[in-house]
């Protein structure tokens, strides 16, 4: 799979508590973003999140903000949440957090008067000892679709 360096949020990056993307993406000359080919943020889970005290949440945001430290102006475009135990909805459970796992947050339409200058992500974590180690990439929806993992051991003929 080849996948632009410029359009990654984060690379490999261990997260144990709240944090930004290590990357953000500048807008400044087109802040229609989604707007034709529908896009979205592809989070691959690369170590699998830490539940060991069955009180660990995780949760996914995409977001645009005015400033590259997204601190301000920051508006939410789209979030899943993973919980421990038992999740309360529409958290969905966080043992489906395991190496190789795939999150695809899409990205609504935005035009420019709409949308902040920066696209980020945030990992907001929760509980005892949360930690997850997250790739995340800015991706066409087309790309996501056509690229289904398949379990091992299985023939597709």
């Amino acid at each position: 799979m080849i996948i632009d360096a410029l359009n990654q949020l984060s690379n490999s990056q261990a997260v144990g508590a709240s944090a930004v993307g290590t990357n953000v993406i500048d807008l400044t000359n087109d802040r229609s973003i989604g707007v034709g080919e529908p896009v979205g943020v592809l989070f691959t889970v690369e170590v699998a999140a830490d539940q060991t005290s069955g009180d660990e949440d995780y949760t996914f945001d995409v977001e645009t903000a005015s400033d590259a430290a997204q601190t301000t102006a920051v508006q939410l475009l789209g979030r899943r949440v993973f919980e421990s135990g038992t999740p309360t909805a529409p958290a969905q459970d966080a043992d489906l957090l395991v190496a190789g796992f795939r999150i695809f947050i899409g990205i609504p339409p935005a035009l420019l008067s709409e949308s902040e200058r920066y696209l980020g992500i945030r990992y907001v974590t929760a509980g005892t000892s949360p930690t997850i180690t997250v790739s995340a990439h800015l991706l066409p929806q087309s790309f996501v679709q056509a690229n289904v993992l398949h379990p091992d051991a299985i023939t597709i003929s």
